[in-house]
């Protein structure tokens, strides 16, 4: 049963950053497509960034994410927050074979964690 769990998230102000953490139970994440994706109410689900199998990290403006092979854990490290980057984070699994670019569109994804939320307020 494949099972992953995120954490990390909170009340910030803006300007500062977070760190969001994605562990996983029944899958290898260095062996799949790593998503991230936001949601918030009333919008639609949105890419944030996406790491590619074999890839240990990856950088997208204010937003990075690498992984953590030993402890099977991906991180999302948010810098700079700001007041609309407010959602529920999600990770999301494609496992794969090879390697290739990972997808950024969320119904690729085959296994979604729960959610942690991120909340920016003065």
């Amino acid at each position: 049963q494949v099972q992953l769990v995120e954490s990390g998230g909170g009340l910030v102000q803006p300007g500062e950053s977070l760190r969001l953490s994605c562990t996983a139970s029944g899958v290898t994440l260095d062996a799949a497509h790593i998503g991230w994706f936001r949601q918030a109410p009333g919008k639609e689900r949105e890419g944030v960034l996406c790491i590619s199998r074999g890839i240990s990290s990856t950088v997208k403006g204010r937003f990075s994410s690498s992984k953590d092979v030993k402890k099977n854990a991906v991180y999302l490290q948010m810098n700079d927050l700001k007041l609309e980057d407010p959602a529920r984070y999600y990770c999301a699994a494609k496992p794969v074979s090879y390697v290739s670019a990972c997808p950024t569109t969320a119904r690729d994804y085959d296994y979604w964690g729960v959610g942690t939320q991120v909340t920016v307020s003065a």
